[in-house]
């Protein structure tokens, strides 16, 4: 009889301490959801992240569990069901660095029902990733940063504005999404500083070449030309007089880098990424870039390291007399 009650209790569903019921998948996704929301102050992008995430995990779920009639109860998942969703993403043509990605939210995701009491343990950390090849980010030659600030008819509103936003981009090292969050308060000319919200609502302050700040100056004396829309203090704004979208930004950096460089990869974030490395090839200290970048950690920054030491090998190669004979 004891070995009979062993089993049963085995098989029985977990429950929620709090409830004392089981939690559906689609109550404790919702649930997940809104502490993004609400709690962590996650920006609208992660959330939509995790939203499809969870949603494709979900949808996979109910592709394996279809015999059995729908999606489990939360806690009923184990860590196979987890490990499932790698190759349910791999057949719907999925690359490994999205894979991985999706698998961090829902590795995320089984966090919070772990800490919420939803399941019993976390069967997401067992789980590991596809292995993904490290891959260099996409940067300017100094040259072609210069050429880019070159390209921009400042006399124009839209050519001022845009020649703003791209130095900020690249003399700060800003995200697309800092830039654009930027209102007309955030800089402080007296000091050559400005005030960026970061990632998780993380405020930084962050020096502001002359050059940047000169182009902002320029473009805040036309700013009123986009008749902005009541209310509205964004730093950037569009022909509508709201704020610049994220759409928007995009499209202008990648007009204006077409023609200067023949990297495939032409974003805002090639800017920030050209400023890490350029401070770095000219000695600046790691610790102060991550500052400036806004890392929560220095090995996010060390990928700039590699950058670097690759520019100096390729110039040895390609300039010194003996670099063939060197190898």
């Amino acid at each position: 009889m004891q070995h009979i009650h062993t089993i049963i209790i085995a098989v029985l569903p977990q429950l929620n301490p709090m409830s004392g019921t089981p939690i559906p998948f689609v109550e404790a996704e919702e649930r997940f959801l809104a502490y993004c929301r609400n709690e962590c102050n996650y920006s609208d992008h992660t959330v939509e992240r995790y939203t499809v995430s969870i949603r494709q995990f979900r949808q996979c779920l109910d592709d394996v569990y279809e015999r059995y009639g729908g999606t489990p109860d939360v806690a009923a998942l184990t860590k196979n069901d987890i490990r499932a969703f790698l190759p349910w993403m791999h057949n719907k043509g999925m690359e490994k660095r999205t894979i991985a990605n999706k698998l961090s939210a829902v590795q995320t995701f089984f966090r919070f029902c772990a800490k919420r009491g939803y399941v019993e343990s976390n069967p997401a950390v067992f789980v590991k990733p596809p292995k993904i090849e490290k891959r260099l980010p996409s940067v300017l030659q100094q040259d072609e940063a210069r050429h880019l600030m070159e390209r921009f008819d400042r006399s124009t509103k839209e050519g001022s504005r845009d020649a703003a936003l791209a130095e900020l981009l690249y003399g700060c090292g800003l995200r697309i999404s800092e830039v654009l969050g930027l209102t007309v308060a955030s800089l402080d000319r007296m000091t050559l500083t400005m005030r960026v919200m970061g990632k998780g609502s993380k405020e930084r302050i962050v020096p502001v070449g002359r050059q940047a700040m000169l182009a902002v100056e320029e473009y805040m004396t036309i700013r009123h030309e986009f008749k902005p829309v009541a209310g509205v203090t964004a730093l950037f704004l569009n022909n509508s007089g709201k704020p610049l979208t994220a759409v928007q930004g995009w499209r202008i950096i990648r007009s204006a880098l077409t023609g200067v460089t023949e990297s495939a990869k032409k974003s805002p974030h090639v800017l920030r990424h050209s400023f890490a490395t350029h401070l770095l090839d000219n000695g600046a200290d790691i610790q102060a870039v991550s500052d400036m970048l806004g890392h929560a950690s220095l090995s996010t920054t060390q990928i700039y390291t590699h950058v670097s030491v690759e520019r100096l090998k390729s110039a040895y190669k390609q300039a010194h007399p003996r670099a063939e004979a060197a190898e």
